[in-house]
């Protein structure tokens, strides 16, 4: 007979293995608050956020910008400071435009594995980059991935930035077309409705590996929502509205 670990061992193994898959739960699930307050939507279910990553991209932000305005929508984009040192001056057409501009980091690493040194440089070098070409400083933050750990939250509230996560997720980094993006948006604000919250939802007008990405499925199904959102007698609002 093969000999048993003692009932202790046993017990502390489970309770470890629990407690590592709650903290890695907490540390890439968008709506845990296990972590610190992470901004998600406010108590309006009829309140919508178009939350746009990545950016800014020659290949779609503008278009994406000419959409919104069609609809006199306001969106919020969190934008890279790579990039934003490249495209300083689509970063300034957003803010002209009437748009929201948050940190979304100046590389887009996966934070909560990476030490606290590098975590202060990727979101103190974002904020430089966005201040230096709006002359105002930013105030929000999205995670890459969305994963986070303690020290990103209290970093980021250091540098006078609110995390901000997301409720809907469009998908659209996968190549599932126009239709397929409004789908995933779709089911997100089933999954929410009767919750009594706003629905945040994640989409991208940009690409964190390189600029020029194609986001013309995302512009076209931002238009589709819109078209909705206004049939439904949604307001659209930035995400500075639930703070």
């Amino acid at each position: 007979m093969a000999p048993t670990l003692p009932e202790e061992l046993v017990l502390g193994a489970a309770v470890a293995a629990t407690a590592a898959y709650a903290v890695a739960n907490a540390a890439l699930r968008p709506k845990s608050q296990l972590f610190g307050r992470t901004l998600i939507a406010g108590n309006n279910p009829n309140e919508v956020a178009l939350t746009y990553d990545d950016g800014p991209n020659d290949a779609a932000t503008g278009e994406l910008l000419e959409v919104l305005a069609r609809h006199n929508a306001r969106a919020t984009f969190f934008m890279i400071g790579r990039f934003v040192r490249q495209r300083p001056g689509i970063v300034r057409e957003v803010q002209a435009a009437g748009h929201l501009i948050g940190n979304h980091t100046e590389t887009h690493p996966w934070l909560a594995w990476q030490s606290e040194k590098v975590i202060r440089e990727e979101l103190r070098a974002c904020n430089e980059a966005l201040e230096d070409a709006l002359g105002a400083p930013v105030h929000y933050f999205r995670p890459p991935h969305g994963a986070r750990r303690p020290a990103v939250m209290r970093l980021a509230r250091e540098l006078g930035l609110t995390t901000v996560q997301w409720n809907v997720m469009g998908s659209d980094w996968e190549p599932i077309g126009v239709d397929g993006i409004v789908s995933r948006v779709e089911m997100g604000l089933a999954s929410i409705q009767g919750r009594g919250v706003g629905a945040n939802i994640l989409l991208h007008d940009g690409y964190d590996r390189a600029l020029g990405a194609d986001r013309s499925s995302t512009v076209k199904a931002t238009a589709v929502l819109l078209e909705r959102f206004a049939r439904e007698g949604r307001r659209v609002v930035t995400v500075d509205a639930w703070r």
